[in-house]
């Protein structure tokens, strides 16, 4: 994505995305900002243009794009119709009734799943995606995601996969002036 675009697009999640107020947050705390990440999914212009900048960054011979519960799910389903590669959707756990699958969509047995993400901080819900669709028989290649939050170069603890954002933090913060 040119840089142009790129700053564009990181003004836009930012301007729908971040709230003022009064939010507490999962830590406890209160805070006057919060970034809702589902702002930018729920608007589908903009979930258009998250899925089209993310979609170049899929590796050759993927088969599936394997959408994290919750928000990963609507940008897999986005990046699904604009490039034709089939979609699953990876639970947090399995469920007890139906199907009782984790991995729901058709089977990922044998297949090259690349994960996609909405954000990532620290990739604990990605770690245990990867492993419910190792269990599914799938073949891992990468994450790909909306925004990388974390510190540092895009990399998961404990996980031995290439993580491509997007955007970063710092796209973010540049688009705010800050």
């Amino acid at each position: 994505m040119d840089p142009a675009a790129r700053s564009a697009l990181a003004a836009d999640i930012d301007a729908a995305a971040r709230l003022k107020g009064s939010f507490k947050l999962r830590s406890g705390q209160v805070s006057d900002e919060y970034f809702d990440k589902y702002r930018f999914e729920a608007d589908p212009r903009l979930l258009a243009r998250v899925a089209a900048a993310m979609a170049p960054l899929v590796p050759a011979g993927a088969q599936v794009l394997a959408g994290l519960e919750l928000g990963g799910v609507p940008i897999a389903t986005a990046m699904s119709l604009a490039t034709g590669t089939p979609a699953a959707f990876v639970r947090k756990k399995a469920k007890d009734y139906g199907t009782c699958l984790a991995v729901e969509g058709g089977s990922v047995a044998g297949l090259k799943v690349v994960m996609i993400e909405d954000v990532i901080t620290t990739g604990g819900a990605v770690r245990d995606a990867a492993r419910l669709l190792a269990e599914a028989g799938a073949e891992v290649i990468g994450v790909v995601c909306a925004i990388w939050r974390g510190e540092g170069p895009p990399r998961i603890e404990g996980l031995d996969l290439p993580v491509w954002p997007a955007l970063t933090r710092d796209d973010l913060n540049a688009a705010r002036g800050g």
